[in-house]
C-alpha cells in the first residue's frame, strides 16, 4: 500500500541546485509533492543569480557543481545571508561533509537521496529558522555573559555592544548553551535539541557548528570538555 506524502505545513520556497538533470527533476518533483515551491538551477553561478533575484526559505546544494561548486556557493551566500543551507554529498565523503559544514552549511544528506530523510532534514531546518515565531520568549529576556548579550525575545546577539549575525542553527545552538550555562552538553543531546534528530546523527555537524560559533562570539566562550561535550562559560 502506497503512503501519500504529508504536505508541508506552509508553502516554503526551496532553491535546489543540482547539475544532474535526472536527480534534479526527481528531487524537485518529490519536494513539490510534499507541498514546497521549488526553484532549480544546474550550476553554481546561475544559482547565485537566482538567490539574489528572489526570496528563498532554504537552499539544497550539491557539492559537485559546474562553474561554481557547492562549497564556493555556500561561502558566497554566507557573506550576506543566514538562510538555511542543506548540502548533498555524492558519497558522504568526509572531506565533502567537513568542507560544506565549515563553509556555513547547516546540515547534509548523502546521495542517492532518501526523500523522507531529505524532507525531515528540510523541515527541521525550517523550524529552526522560524524559531522566533515558535518559541515562547518575552522581549525582556536578556542573558548576559560578560560582554556577550543574548536577547532571547528579539533573538538578537550582541558582543561588546555590536550585533552578531548568526545563522539559524548557530543561534539555536547558542540558545541551548545559554539555557544551561556551565553545564556540559554532550553531542547527542545537542543533536536532539538543536538539530531535531530523532536518531543518531553525525556529531561532526555539532563540532563544526561550535567552531563557527566560536569565531563569532569568542574562541574561549565555549569550552570543550574532552570525552563529554561542550559547555558555555558563565
Amino acid at each position: 500500500m502506497s503512503v501519500l506524502p504529508v504536505p508541508a505545513p506552509a508553502l516554503s520556497t526551496i532553491l535546489l541546485v543540482e547539475d544532474d538533470e535526472g536527480i534534479r527533476r526527481a528531487v524537485a518533483l518529490a519536494l513539490e509533492r510534499y507541498g514546497y515551491h521549488v526553484t532549480v538551477a544546474s550550476d553554481g553561478l546561475r544559482a547565485l543569480e537566482l538567490f539574489r533575484e528572489g526570496r528563498h526559505d532554504l537552499l539544497v546544494l550539491d557539492v559537485m557543481l559546474p562553474e561554481l561548486d557547492g562549497i564556493g556557493l555556500c561561502r558566497r551566500i554566507r557573506e550576506s545571508s543566514v538562510v538555511p543551507i542543506l548540502m548533498m554529498s555524492a558519497r558522504g565523503d568526509a572531506l565533502d561533509v567537513v568542507s560544506g559544514l565549515e563553509a556555513g552549511a547547516d546540515d547534509y544528506v548523502v546521495k542517492p537521496v532518501d526523500i523522507p530523510v531529505l524532507v525531515a532534514r528540510i523541515r527541521s531546518l525550517l523550524r529552526r529558522a522560524a524559531v522566533a515565531a515558535t518559541e515562547d520568549h518575552t522581549p525582556s529576556d536578556r542573558l548576559v555573559f560578560g560582554d556577550l548579550v543574548i536577547d532571547t525575545g528579539g533573538l538578537e546577539v550582541f558582543l561588546g555592544g555590536e550585533p552578531v549575525a548568526l545563522a539559524p542553527t548557530e543561534l539555536r545552538l547558542l540558545l541551548e548553551f545559554a539555557a544551561h550555562p556551565g553545564i556540559v552538553l554532550d553531542r547527542q543531546t545537542l543533536l536532539g535539541n538543536v538539530w531535531d534528530y530523532g536518531w543518531d546523527g553525525d556529531s561532526r555537524v555539532v563540532d563544526l557548528c561550535v567552531q563557527r560559533l566560536r569565531k563569532k562570539i569568542g574562541a574561549d566562550r565555549i569550552e570543550t570538555v574532552r570525552g563529554f561535550g561542550y559547555k558555555l562559560r558563565r
